[in-house]
């Protein structure tokens, strides 16, 4: 079938969603929830043969770790789309109203977007929390994910759609470009008569072409480029624990810190220390003189390797003269997805909360809580690091707009 009558596809199935009652939604991702779970050996079964012909093609570890579909990960699915399913709705939310000297009454309600692309790479995980989050919000999902996760993407959609079917929603709410070819997911950049608003989940070479072709409206979702301060007021048990944990935890995602910034008046106590215990882990380091100088483990960096997302076992390390200087370097080198701070200097905390430009700023904890799960949003459809509409995890709300709703009594205009 054709991008553009995929596109129109999803276009009807988004006016009849958008009616849907709440119950009803709730009630098909249960649904699919359950189905996940019950068909989980034929999701694993499409996923190994992806599995096996990325790593034949010489897919690296980290991008093959985004591809794997484990037990676990399956069963995460599954528990987001309850968690969506548990959440209030926002459709039909008044978010303000008002009535003018003349009588008229006018309300601001939150409506659905429409039809939401989602263009997305090797997670096929990010299929069924993008649908879930569209589905409860009232949105078609138009979905292209990369070739690598073809049959997986293939399977979960299948369940999501036998699951819609079940509670009398158009399958078509939810809809798979099986075309993987680069001009195919063009296509879905440019559907203005169909797709409402684009949300790309991937790499540098797709958000370039999205900047090249796209003629819908988007919403990045861009690289992250995590810091980890440690302030001189740091307590460096805590920070130890918290750089391993933001590091190290997954590697191959965009909550994962790539860059530890240390004040150099806990560098002598810190830097080595840390390095010692990361560099068991396995990370590669690469800093700057100051930090070099106090760790043999740590190799010369590069400028570009401190503005980088590695999405691997490898970090960046810089030694910093004061949170001044922590700020000017978080705000050079960051992409605006998620910078922490770890002190008990409450006035130094909220310097780098109100100074330092990010979606997210958190405050002695990992990166890594960057999530729309752990933000209680049930699932993201993604993060977005740009500014207008959206900004963070996405959940049910930033996949929403407004209409303002006048309610009259026979007024005209004079």
């Amino acid at each position: 079938m054709s991008v553009a009558e995929l596109g129109r596809r999803a276009k009807s199935a988004s006016r009849a969603l958008a009616q849907a009652s709440t119950a009803v939604k709730d009630a098909a991702l249960l649904t699919a929830a359950d189905l996940l779970l019950e068909r989980a050996h034929e999701v694993q079964a499409a996923n190994a043969i992806d599995l096996d012909a990325a790593a034949a093609a010489g897919m690296a570890p980290g991008p093959l770790d985004r591809l794997r579909l484990t037990d676990g990960r399956i069963a995460g699915m599954a528990n987001g789309l309850r968690t969506v399913a548990g959440l209030p709705d926002p459709v039909g939310e008044v978010l303000d109203g008002w009535k003018r000297p003349n009588g008229l009454v006018i309300e601001r309600v939150r409506v659905p977007l429409g039809v939401v692309a989602i263009i997305y790479e090797n997670r096929p995980n990010v299929t069924s929390d993008a649908a879930g989050l569209c589905i409860k919000s009232g949105n078609a999902a138009l979905l292209r994910g990369s070739g690598s996760a073809l049959r997986s993407n293939l399977a979960v959609v299948a369940v999501l759609r036998d699951a819609l079917a079940k509670h009398g929603l158009p399958e078509d709410a939810v809809v798979l470009v099986d075309d993987v070819k680069h001009e195919a997911a063009i296509e879905v950049m440019q559907l203005r008569d169909s797709v409402d608003v684009l949300i790309p989940r991937g790499g540098p070479a797709l958000l370039q072409s999205i900047r090249d072709n796209a003629t819908v409206p988007v919403i990045i979702d861009g690289d992250g480029n995590c810091h980890v301060y440690v302030d001189e007021y740091a307590d460096l048990d805590e920070a130890l624990r918290i750089v391993v944990n933001a590091k190290t935890q997954r590697t191959s995602v965009c909550n994962s810190a790539e860059s530890l910034v240390v004040h150099e008046a806990v560098a002598d106590a810190f830097v080595a220390r840390a390095a010692d215990v990361l560099h068991e882990q396995g990370v590669e380091l690469v800093g700057d003189d100051a930090s070099r100088a106090r760790s043999a483990h740590i190799e010369p960096a590069t400028d570009d390797d401190f503005g980088r997302e590695f999405l691997d076992l490898k970090m960046s390390v810089a030694v910093v003269p004061s949170l001044d200087g922590a700020i000017a370097h978080v705000n050079h080198y960051g992409s605006g997805h998620t910078e922490a701070i770890l002190t008990r200097d409450l006035d130094a905390a909220r310097r780098f909360t109100n100074e330092v430009d990010a979606a997210a700023v958190v405050v002695n904890a990992s990166t890594r809580f960057t999530d729309g799960e752990e933000f209680g949003f049930g699932a993201e459809i993604g993060i977005s690091t740009q500014k207008l509409h959206a900004r963070g995890p996405m959940g049910l709300r930033e996949l929403t707009t407004y209409k303002y709703v006048v309610w009259g009594d026979g007024q005209v205009r004079g």
